[in-house]
């Protein structure tokens, strides 16, 4: 029996759905993926990056309220959500991938 992601502390319904279209099913293999490769996921399923979601996400993962993080740690995983960002490049997302469709900007590999 799989337990919903919505069960974890500050995910809903629309966080379940998200998760739900980039593979991530039920709460137990979010958990078991961890923070940082759940959002990977999120990301290359085409979800739009936000801080806020990340680090709630990290904060629920450890049952803890999702404005509970605050000066360094919220650096650190302001420095995290960076690198997750950076290393998810979306080919279908932004003004960059229009241009390139319709041919205005020189297509980049």
């Amino acid at each position: 029996m799989s337990t919903p992601v919505s069960s974890i502390r500050n995910l809903g319904p629309a966080s379940e759905q998200e998760f739900a279209r980039a593979g991530i099913a039920d709460a137990e293999t979010l958990i078991a993926l961890g923070p940082d490769q759940a959002y990977t996921k999120l990301l290359q399923s085409g979800a739009k990056p936000h801080f806020i979601g990340y680090y709630a996400l990290v904060m629920g993962l450890q049952g803890r309220k999702w404005n509970d993080c605050q000066g360094e740690e919220k650096d650190r995983l302001r420095q995290r959500f960076d690198q997750i960002k950076a290393s998810v490049q979306n080919p279908h997302s932004g003004i960059e991938h229009i241009l390139n469709k319709i041919g205005v900007v020189e297509k980049r590999s």
